[in-house]
């Protein structure tokens, strides 16, 4: 069974950053997409960014392109998100997301494994 844990989120100015990170386990024995969606209040969940296994495909969202970077670490079973230049319009719940697959996956129905979040506060 696939568990995902985030941290790293808290609040921040406007202008400053946050590094998330979401540690899974069994993960063993098969290939994982992995992906960050937010959740601002009143909003449905929405994309920010996505990574295929190898790390070597990544996908943004437009309205963070240039700002975040997604990244993975295969060996500690960790995917990243560093996110810079913090806007209040970046105010959410992130979550980290997995799918069983080699290729990066930007759709959000595919995603079936998910952690609990990580609350972000941009203050402005």
């Amino acid at each position: 069974q696939v568990q995902l844990v985030e941290s790293g989120g808290g609040l921040v100015q406007a202008g400053g950053s946050l590094k998330l990170s979401c540690v899974a386990s069994g993960l063993t024995g098969n290939y994982y997409a992995m992906a960050w969606f937010r959740q601002a209040p009143g909003n449905e969940r929405e994309f920010v960014a996505a990574i295929s296994w190898s790390g070597g495909i990544t996908y943004y969202a437009e309205s963070v392109k240039g700002r975040f970077t997604i990244s993975r670490d295969n060996a500690r079973n960790t995917v990243y998100l560093q996110m810079n230049s913090l806007q209040s319009e970046d105010t959410a719940v992130y979550y980290c997301a997995a799918a069983r697959s080699s290729i990066v996956i930007l759709n959000i129905k595919l995603y079936d494994n998910w952690g609990h979040g990580t609350q972000v506060t941009v203050s402005s």
